[in-house]
C-alpha cells in the first residue's frame, strides 16, 4: 500500500481488426474490453499458452532424466472442502532460471495421498502432467476423501521425491463441527525481512491459514536481499527489477517460494488465498494502474500476473485466468460452524477518489456508483448471507472494512484506498448483513502492516450504537520491517476511532479459535524480521460472544 498521485484518464483507442482474434479466444470477455485491448494485449492477455494438443503438444520428458531435484519450491495444499483439497507443487530444478530448468518439454508427474506420514495406508494416487505452459506447476484436486481428517501427501518425478504436505479436508455440510482454529495473514515483502512468523506459523495447531494478499511485490529486490542483508549468497539480478511481464512473475514466485519458513508454513497447514494490489501492480484499481498507463497495457501486465498467481498458488481450475480476468471471490464451509466468503476487492473496483490520498468523505468518494466488491460479486456476498445456516459469517478480506479516521480534527481524512472510500458499497454489505440476520460476523482484512480489532458499528460516529460484527486486522509478515508496538500516531488513532480496541505495529499474524459459545483471537508478533530467528508472542486476546458482537479483552 502506498500513496500515489492522481491517476491520468485511460487512453482512448478505435476498434482493431484484430479484434476477430480477441473473440475467438476470449469470448467471456464483454465487449467493452475488446473496444480497449489491442492485438498485442491479446497475444498475451487471451492466448497465453495454452497447453497444445495432438501434433503440436509439447514433447515429454523422461523423468529418469530429471538429474536434480525439481522440488525446490516446496509442495502446499489448500481451499479444502468435506470430500476434496487442492495439492499442489512446481518442478523447478533451476528456480532462479526462466523456465525452470526444464525447458519446454512437459512432465509426468506421480502423487499420492495417505493417512499417516510414512504413507503405509495410501488412499489416492495418480499422475498429473507438468506442462510448461503453466510453468510447469501442478494441481491436484483430490477428490472422494474422507470429511475432517488430515492427510499426507507427496510428489515423484523420478527417483525425485517431494517434501511431505501435510493437509486436512473440512467437516460435511451440515454437521456440528465444535471449533476451528484458523491464522490469519498477510504482506509478505521479501527485501522488507526474514519470514519469521511464517516458521511460527507452521508450528502452531491451525486447521486453515487465510492469505489476505501481497503474498509477493513487484518491487525490485537486490542482490543482498534488501533489508535481509546476505553475506552467504547473491541474488541475480533478474530480481533487481519490476515484475512486469509473465517471466518476471514467474521468477518472483520462485523468490518467495525459495524461503524456507514459507515453504514450511505451506507444507504444515493448506491454505485459502486471495489477492491484494502488489501480486499485480500497488494500488491498482480494475484495468487501472497508477500511472495512468493505457489500459490495454496494464491488463497485458495483469493478465501476466493474475497467470502467474494461479500457477504458483494452491487454486482449483475454476480459479484459472482467462487472460487478465480471473473468479478469484468464492465461498468454502465448515460444517455448520463457519462459513467463509472469499472477496476480491482489486479485480472489480472503481478508481479511488480524491487522487487516492488521504481525505475526509465527499461526494466523489461517496458517490452511490462507486464500488469495491463489483455488482456481481456484492449480489453473491449478500445472496450467501440470506442463505447461511452457518454459526459464524466470516469475510475473509483484503483492505480495512472499518471507519479508520487519520485525524482528531473534523472532518477527518481517511483512506481512499480502503472501504472508507466506498462508503456506499460498504454501507450496501452493512445492510445485507443486517437483512440476512447475520449475528456471528466476522472480517477478516490484511494489508496495511499493522494489527487492529475494530468493533464494526451501525454508526461508527456514534460509539453508542448497535456492534454489527468483529473485524481483525493481521497485521504484516515482513512489510515495512521490524515495527513497534505503538506506532507514533497510536494515540491519534485510538482517540478517533473509539470501535479500535486494538493496535500494533510489529509483524505476526492474527490465531483465530471460532467455537460454538465465542471466538478467541490472538494477536501474535515477533521480535524482529530483519536478522533470522525471532521469537513469537502473543501481544494481545480478545473474545466476541456468540448472539452478542463485540471485543472483549480475554
Amino acid at each position: 500500500m502506498a500513496l500515489t498521485g492522481r491517476r491520468r484518464a485511460p487512453s482512448e483507442h478505435a476498434f482493431s481488426p484484430h479484434d476477430d482474434v480477441l473473440r475467438t479466444a476470449a469470448p467471456h470477455v464483454a465487449r467493452r474490453r475488446f473496444m480497449t485491448v489491442t492485438a498485442a494485449a491479446a497475444m498475451l492477455a487471451f492466448a497465453t499458452n495454452r497447453p497444445a494438443r495432438g501434433a503440436t503438444a509439447a514433447s515429454e520428458l523422461d523423468a529418469a532424466r530429471v538429474s536434480a531435484d525439481p522440488f525446490t519450491l516446496g509442495v502446499a495444499s489448500g481451499d479444502p472442502l468435506s470430500d476434496s483439497v487442492l495439492i499442489w507443487t512446481r518442478l523447478a530444478p533451476e528456480p532462479f532460471a526462466e523456465d525452470g530448468g526444464l525447458g519446454r518439454q512437459r512432465v509426468v508427474v506421480s502423487w499420492e495421498v495417505a493417512l499417516d506420514e510414512w504413507f503405509s495406508f495410501v488412499g489416492q494416487r495418480g499422475t498429473a502432467t507438468a506442462h510448461p505452459e503453466y510453468a510447469h506447476s501442478v494441481h491436484v484436486d483430490v477428490k472422494g476423501l474422507m470429511p475432517d481428517s488430515h492427510y499426507y501427501y507427496r510428489f515423484r518425478v523420478g527417483s525425485w521425491i517431494s517434501p511431505t504436505g501435510r493437509t486436512r479436508t473440512a467437516p460435511a455440510t451440515g454437521t456440528d463441527a465444535d471449533g476451528m482454529r484458523l491464522a490469519a495473514v498477510s504482506c509478505q515483502a521479501y527485501q522488507d525481512g526474514y519470514f519469521t512468523a511464517l516458521r511460527h506459523l507452521a508450528q502452531e495447531d491451525v486447521d486453515v491459514v487465510f492469505h489476505l494478499g501481497d503474498y509477493l511485490y513487484e518491487y525490485p529486490v537486490d542482490s543482498a536481499g534488501g533489508a535481509r542483508r546476505y553475506t552467504d549468497r547473491e541474488l541475480p539480478d533478474v530480481f533487481n527489477r519490476e515484475t512486469t511481464t509473465l517471466a518476471d512473475y514467474r521468477l518472483r514466485y520462485a523468490l518467495y517460494k525459495s524461503d524456507p519458513d514459507l515453504r514450511a508454513a505451506h507444507a504444515r497447514h493448506p491454505f485459502v488465498v486471495t489477492w491484494d494490489d502488489h501480486e499485480t501492480e500497488n494500488n491498482y484499481a480494475g484495468a487501472l494502474d497508477e500511472n495512468g498507463s493505457p489500459q490495454e497495457q496494464f491488463l497485458v501486465r495483469r493478465a501476466a500476473a493474475y497467470r502467474a498467481y494461479w500457477e504458483h498458488q494452491p487454486l482449483r481450475a475454476e480459479q484459472l485466468p482467462q487472460g487478465p480476468d480471473a473468479r478469484l471471490y468464492r465461498r468454502l464451509a465448515w460444517g455448520s460452524l463457519a462459513q467463509f466468503d472469499v472477496l476480491d476487492t482489486r479485480q472489480y473496483r472503481s478508481d479511488q477518489a480524491y487522487g487516492d490520498r488521504p481525505h475526509a468523505p465527499g461526494s466523489e468518494s461517496d458517490d452511490p456508483a462507486r464500488t469495491l466488491t463489483g455488482a456481481a460479486q456484492e449480489r453473491w456476498l449478500l445472496d450467501g448471507w440470506r442463505n447461511s445456516d452457518a454459526l459464524w459469517n466470516v469475510m475473509p478480506q483484503q483492505v480495512c472494512f472499518s471507519q479508520r479516521k487519520f485525524d482528531l480534527t473534523a472532518p477527518a481524512r481517511v483512506s481512499m484506498d480502503a472501504w472508507d472510500g466506498y462508503r456506499a458499497c460498504r454501507d450496501r454489505v452493512m445492510a445485507g448483513a443486517k437483512a440476512a440476520g447475520i449475528d456471528n460476523w466476522m472480517v477478516l482484512t490484511g494489508d496495511v502492516h499493522v494489527g487492529y480489532a475494530f468493533d464494526i458499528k451501525d454508526d461508527f460516529d456514534d460509539p453508542q450504537s448497535r456492534t454489527l460484527g468483529t473485524e481483525i486486522t493481521c497485521t504484516s509478515i515482513a512489510s515495512g520491517g521490524n515495527g513497534t508496538r505503538k506506532p507514533d500516531n497510536w494515540d491519534t488513532y485510538m482517540k478517533a476511532n473509539p470501535h479500535l480496541k486494538y493496535y500494533d505495529g510489529r509483524r505476526g499474524y492474527a490465531r483465530v479459535e471460532l467455537g460454538r459459545e465465542n471466538a478467541r483471537v490472538d494477536f501474535r508478533t515477533v521480535s524482529a524480521v530483519n536478522t533470522p530467528g525471532g521469537t513469537i508472542s502473543t501481544t494481545a486476546s480478545f473474545v466476541t460472544e456468540v448472539g452478542s458482537p463485540g471485543l472483549k479483552s480475554a
